[in-house]
C-alpha cells in the first residue's frame, strides 16, 4: 500500500462558507480540481485543512464527501490526530469507514510529551487501525521536535510506513533516511525542502504549494527521484518565490486567499484564523502574476 499512496500529494484546504460553515460542496470540488491538476492524492483534515477548527464529525463528513468526488482509485490521507491519545482513537478508528487509504498522525502539541511518550502515543494510535500511518513532525506548530531516533524506533512498528518531516534539519533527515528500514517513506513537510531531500532519498512531498502547481512540483519530485537533477532545481528556484509567498503569514491564510484569487472556491477562513494583511495581499497577487497555475477552476 505504502508506493501507491503517492509521492506527491497537497494538504488540501477545507473551504468554509460566509457563515462559517463547511461548504462540502465546495470541499468536492476542490478535490476534483486538485486531482485534475496533478496530484497523485491529497492528505485531508490537516494542518492546512484546519484540522484544530473542525469537529471529528466534521472531519469524518469532509472525508467521505472528498472520497465521494475522486472515486475510489485516488490515495486519500485522512488527518486524524490531536494532542491526547484517547481523543484522537475515534477518528483514527473512523478512517476506514470514511473511506481513507491511511492516515496521518502529529507530533502532538502544547502538553510537550517527552520521547517515550511520542512512541507510545503512536504506537497506540497506530494499533488502532489497519490502515498504513505516516506520522508527522512539525516543530514550528507543535513546539516538540521529535528525534531521527525516536522516528526510527516508530519505524519498526508494522503499520507506520512513513514520515512527513517538516523540521527543516537537513542533519536529523539524513539519519532518519540513513537508518530506517527498507520501505520506510520520508515525503517533505515544507515546499523549500521538497527538492533537496528527494535528492537525498526522500519520497515526495505533502505541499500546500501543490494546491497552484501541482504538475510542475511533480515534475520537480520525479526529475530529483530519476535523477534529473539539473531539471529539478530548476523548477525548485522557480518555485521557491511563490512558496515564500504562501507562508508569510500562518498557513493556511495565504493559499485560501490564493485559490480564490484563481478562481477556485475556497471559502473563509474559521477563527482564530482570520484574512490576510493587504500587504500580504498585494505579495502573493504579485506571486501569481509570475507564475503558470496549474490548478483551474474547480470541475
Amino acid at each position: 500500500m505504502t508506493n501507491d499512496i503517492g509521492r506527491v500529494l497537497t494538504a488540501m484546504v477545507t473551504p468554509f462558507d460566509d457563515d462559517g460553515a463547511v461548504d462540502y460542496p465546495a470541499v468536492g470540488e476542490l478535490a476534483r480540481a486538485l486531482i485534475a491538476s496533478g496530484n497523485d492524492g491529497l492528505v485531508v483534515t490537516g494542518t492546512t485543512g484546519e484540522a484544530p477548527s473542525l469537529t471529528n464529525e466534521e472531519q469524518i463528513e469532509v472525508w467521505r464527501t472528498v472520497r465521494a468526488a475522486v472515486g475510489p482509485d485516488v490515495p486519500l490521507v485522512g488527518g486524524a490526530s490531536t494532542n491526547a491519545t484517547d481523543e484522537s482513537l475515534p477518528l483514527v478508528r473512523a478512517c476506514v469507514d470514511a473511506g481513507m487509504d491511511a492516515v496521518m498522525l502529529t507530533v502532538p502539541y502544547y502538553n510537550k510529551p517527552p520521547q517515550e511518550g511520542l512512541v507510545r502515543h503512536f504506537t497506540t494510535l497506530a494499533e488502532a487501525t489497519p490502515l498504513p500511518c505516516i506520522l508527522y513532525n512539525v516543530p514550528s506548530r507543535t513546539s516538540l521536535n521529535m528525534a531521527a531516533e525516536t522516528t526510527l524506533r516508530l519505524a519498526e512498528v508494522p503499520n507506520i510506513v512513513g514520515i512527513k518531516e517538516a523540521s527543516g534539519d537537513f542533519d536529523q533527515i539524513k539519519a532518519i533516511l540513513g537508518g530506517a528500514p527498507e520501505g520506510f517513506l520520508m515525503w517533505s513537510g515544507n515546499d523549500n525542502d521538497t527538492e533537496p531531500m528527494v535528492e537525498l532519498g526522500g519520497y515526495g512531498v505533502i505541499s500546500v504549494a501543490g494546491h497552484l502547481v501541482a504538475r510542475q512540483i511533480r515534475e520537480m519530485v520525479y526529475g530529483a527521484a530519476e535523477g534529473r537533477l539539473d531539471e529539478a532545481r530548476v523548477i525548485h528556484e522557480r518555485l521557491l518565490p511563490l512558496v515564500d509567498a504562501l507562508f508569510i503569514e500562518s498557513n493556511p491564510i495565504p493559499v485560501k486567499f490564493a485559490l480564490n484569487e484563481v478562481g477556485v472556491r475556497a471559502g473563509t477562513l474559521r477563527l482564530p484564523l482570520v484574512p490576510p494583511s493587504e500587504a500580504t495581499q498585494a505579495a502573493v497577487r504579485e506571486e501569481l502574476a509570475k507564475h503558470e497555475m496549474d490548478v483551474t477552476v474547480a470541475v
